[in-house]
């Protein structure tokens, strides 16, 4: 900051009180605080003192902006912003509080020969993390966090007041609150208390608040989640195509508990058969500009960890309004495809819809239907089948390429605990899905970047299928 008014003012000669009116700190406390940090640059060698009491940057080109990493025993290298640069080696005493992935601003000592770069941390301009998972220990006095991240190498200070109650041994969230210069160690606020060490609700949620992921919604947000009605107008209704009254399904894992994609099937008086590919249509619920609609934005996906899910939206939506649950009206956006005997396309229609799914099938349950060639709806999952089979192999006729990948699934007992270890199997019914996925993914992509009739050719953004 100091160093940004010399760089500003093309390094002319400034006394503290000049530099202090350039940063509009006015009173004498600011003004005595720029006068130390003026001296000490002068002793570290970022500074020059031409006349008593006036100093200027020693070297405008000695500064870089970069990244911190730290290193085990405390000490850091810069990575600078420009790749061409080399990492500079900063000491623990040099980084200024500085920690691991901070953007810094750092001044370059004067390389002696045979040495690598070295410098020190002038600036924090921005922090990489504020939040951070620890085991609180707490005393009569105070309380303190050993934080969990190996290179936060600062017990982080909890005031009584600020531990939310939080038992001694506990796993909490804390967030940095402050940190004077004077002080070795950060001061924080307890968050969340996560919970009793070693007990699986505890760890999931730590590893989900060690990496930044949300525990919980904003009231806000579940608010108006709270708010969206289940029931559908009948005035939505009516500008939809209506698939009430043709056979629906999901096919999904057994433990899911939401469903955003379902199949419809009908054969069609010429013979041909009639596939819909139906999406939830979520944004007839997420309204853009909302409370919903920022946190879906922030939160960009859902998380997936061995026993849970983290959603991108309240369960409210996710699990139950917005979810193709069966034995339910529900808003879709479609791809529905007319295909011959041979899978041929011989019309296509992209739209809104409102399905009733008639049956949730697990993936096991629709593998026996396959293999047994019996069950519920049979004859219809067995043409679907037959049909997913030509488009599978046209598509590597074609040169579609097909990365086979080994996915390892964990038994886990009533509390949590792994007790079990299995591969996933990818069968017939994995890949009927999948094919009339990719079918709807494709033919909509070819849709959107078709260049309509008196309308520019725009570039489109594909999707990759991995």
């Amino acid at each position: 900051m100091v160093s940004d008014v010399f760089e500003k003012n093309n390094n002319q000669v400034l006394n503290y009180k000049q530099v202090s009116a350039k940063l509009n700190l006015n009173d004498q406390e600011s003004r005595e605080t720029i006068l130390e940090i003026l001296k000490e640059g002068k002793g570290a060698g970022i500074f020059l003192e031409p006349e008593k009491g006036k100093f200027k940057l020693k070297d405008l080109q000695n500064f870089i902006i970069g990244t911190v990493d730290m290193t085990a025993d405390g000490s850091a290298y810069i990575v600078p912003e420009d790749e061409f640069e080399k990492d500079v080696f900063v000491a623990p005493r040099k980084l200024k509080n500085a920690l691991h992935g901070d953007t810094v601003k750092a001044y370059v000592f004067a390389k002696k020969s045979g040495r690598k770069n070295e410098g020190e941390v002038v600036e924090i301009l921005k922090r990489a993390k504020s939040d951070f998972t620890g085991v609180i220990k707490i005393s009569d006095r105070f309380a303190f966090v050993i934080a969990d991240d190996k290179k936060m190498m600062h017990d982080i200070f909890v005031p009584l007041a600020d531990t939310l109650d939080a038992k001694n041994g506990q796993r909490v969230l804390v967030t940095l609150s402050d940190w004077p210069e004077s002080a070795k160690n950060p001061i924080g606020i307890v968050k969340h208390v996560l919970g009793n060490q070693g007990e699986n609700n505890t760890e999931m949620n730590a590893i989900l608040a060690q990496y930044g992921f949300p525990l919980e919604f904003p009231p806000q947000v579940e608010k108006e989640a709270n708010a969206i009605p289940e029931e559908i107008p009948a005035d939505e209704i009516a500008k939809r195509k209506d698939f009430r009254n043709i056979l629906t399904f999901t096919i999904d894992p057994a433990d899911a508990k939401d469903f955003d994609d379902a199949i419809s099937y009908q054969k069609l008086p010429n013979g041909n058969h009639e596939i819909g590919v139906h999406i939830a249509d979520v944004s007839h619920y997420v309204i853009q500009g909302t409370d919903l609609d920022k946190e879906a934005y922030s939160r960009a996906t859902s998380v997936y960890l061995v026993d849970r899910v983290i959603p991108m939206l309240p369960e409210r939506l996710s699990n139950g309004v917005c979810s193709l649950r069966p034995n339910e009206d529900k808003l879709c956006f479609a791809a529905v495809f007319e295909l011959d005997e041979q899978a041929n396309i011989q019309s296509e229609w992209y739209g809104r819809t409102i399905i009733h799914s008639d049956r949730r099938f697990s993936y096991e349950e629709a593998q026996e239907v396959i293999e047994n060639k019996a069950g519920d709806y049979a004859t219809e999952i067995l043409k679907l089948n037959e049909l997913a089979y030509i488009l599978r192999d046209r598509k590597f006729k074609n040169g579609a390429i097909s990365f086979e990948s080994t996915e390892v699934k964990f038994k886990l007992d009533e509390s949590g605990k792994p007790i079990g270890v299995y591969v996933k199997e990818r069968k017939d019914a994995h890949k009927l899905i999948e094919d009339y996925m990719l079918l709807a993914n494709r033919k909509v992509a070819e849709f959107v970047a078709k260049k309509q009739k008196g309308e520019k050719k725009l570039t489109f953004v594909y999707r990759v299928h991995d």
